[in-house]
């Protein structure tokens, strides 16, 4: 199976990467290795050292600091699910029906444990080349984004917020259209005492950003 790049000559560790412990555990005895949680232990360790490297030897005048938030910005759950959704990890998911029904392929934290897991699943079956291979190809263009170090527009809403004493922001999907590979997003952010701001994208998650980087300036004065 050839899949992010990649022939599988064993889909053992692949399946079991997009395999949610929901499924699992109704099946009698389960192992540990039938769904993704040892394998993300894994996949999270693979990608904290590809990135750590590419940092220290691309930002060779950076302090230790200014690596740490480049680096936070480049593991955190955001992005890895954001990438998740990009190359069409979710619609690949296996998990019991009533987690799917309400919404478990798009949750960010099954979407990040996937990610990592499908990384570990490329390290075991090609080895660090496979698996480097393929964070080369969705993290380094991340890297050359002036913005890379500074917080995503969602988090930076919701900081403001909880330091202004608010409620947090409510998210809303407000319109989908297109085919399924090339689907269209509408999302409205709604905040107390301020007009709701919608945001567009070709993933719900870009459709959010979008909606909280316009309500971040308007909550500003901006």
């Amino acid at each position: 199976m050839t899949i992010l790049g990649h022939r599988f000559t064993d889909e053992t560790h692949l399946k079991a990467a997009l395999t949610h412990s929901s499924l699992t555990k109704g099946r009698g005895r389960r192992r540990a290795a039938d769904d993704y949680d040892r394998l993300e232990f894994l996949g999270d360790r693979v990608l904290g050292l590809t990135i750590s490297e590419e940092l220290f030897r691309r930002f060779p005048d950076a302090e230790a600091g200014q690596l740490s938030r480049r680096y936070n910005a480049q593991v955190r759950r955001e992005t890895l699910a954001e990438i998740a959704e990009d190359i069409g990890l979710a619609a690949h998911i296996r998990m019991a029906d009533d987690l799917a029904a309400s919404g478990g392929r798009e949750n960010p934290a099954i979407l990040e444990d996937v990610m990592e897991a499908v990384i570990a699943a490329l390290y075991l079956d090609g080895g660090f080349k496979a698996a480097k291979k393929f964070i080369k190809s969705q993290w380094w263009p991340r890297f050359d984004r002036k913005d890379a170090s500074r917080k995503d527009a969602k988090s930076a809403l919701q900081e403001w917020l909880a330091k202004a004493g608010k409620a947090p922001p409510i998210y809303e999907i407000t319109a989908e259209s297109g085919p399924d590979h090339d689907r269209r997003f509408v999302v409205s952010v709604s905040v107390d005492g301020f007009t709701p701001a919608d945001g567009k994208g070709s993933s719900k998650r870009e459709a959010e950003q979008k909606a909280a980087a316009k309500m971040l300036k308007e909550v500003k004065g901006e």
